[in-house]
């Protein structure tokens, strides 16, 4: 196993049929740029409530890639 340097981005997702697809909407925009991706944390989870119910989901994600070397 060779030595690794990581680098971590913060970004948010949003959705508005869950967390989970949230949290996929963000992994999948982040990997049209970021190269190397190797883990992610959930920092944070909110939601916008409309009429008493749920109506959107946004997680902030920490996301771990690999440099160039």
């Amino acid at each position: 196993m060779s030595d690794h340097v990581y680098k971590k981005i913060e970004i948010v997702g949003t959705s508005t049929r869950s967390i989970e697809e949230a949290v996929e909407n963000a992994i999948d925009r982040a990997s049209k740029s970021v190269h190397g991706m190797r883990w992610f944390e959930i920092l944070e989870t909110r939601g916008n409530i409309n009429d008493g119910k749920v109506d959107h989901w946004q997680v902030t994600v920490k996301i771990g890639f690999t440099l160039d070397g």
